[in-house]
């Protein structure tokens, strides 16, 4: 039971990944970048909690459903992968917005949308009652 939480942000991250690949929102755009960008946001949280740790803002909380293991007092190790996906998700929402608004954009100045072509369907025929 002690890996409930665990598993939970893994499945999450794995979302993510797979968003991520789909779309070509942050690591598919540009892995370098987005790697270096990724680690900066991971380790200004991580000292965030530090800090936050070391003022007794922050404590481990005690549940069933995490492992128990620790990287530093009152710093779990799920914690790291919280930070993983949070910095993941928001770089993924960011890189969405700017689809959406550069596809908003083209639109509006009557170019044809970016992606795929659709393919054409059969026509159905007309039914008269």
């Amino acid at each position: 039971m002690g890996l409930v939480y665990l598993i939970a942000l893994l499945v999450s991250l794995t979302g993510m990944v797979v968003l991520d690949r789909r779309f070509r929102l942050f690591y598919w755009v540009n892995a370098r970048r987005a790697a270096i960008v990724h680690i900066i946001g991971i380790v200004f949280f991580l000292i965030w909690d530090v800090y936050g740790i070391g003022q007794g803002l922050f404590f481990r909380g005690e549940t069933s459903i995490m492992t128990g293991i620790v990287l530093a007092p009152e710093l779990p190790i799920e914690e790291l992968f919280f930070l993983t996906l949070l910095t993941y998700m928001t770089m993924n929402l960011f890189g969405a917005s700017n689809q959406l608004f550069a596809w908003f954009e083209a639109r509006s100045k009557g170019a044809p949308p970016a992606g795929p072509t659709p393919t054409p369907t059969t026509p159905t025929p007309d039914v008269v009652s």
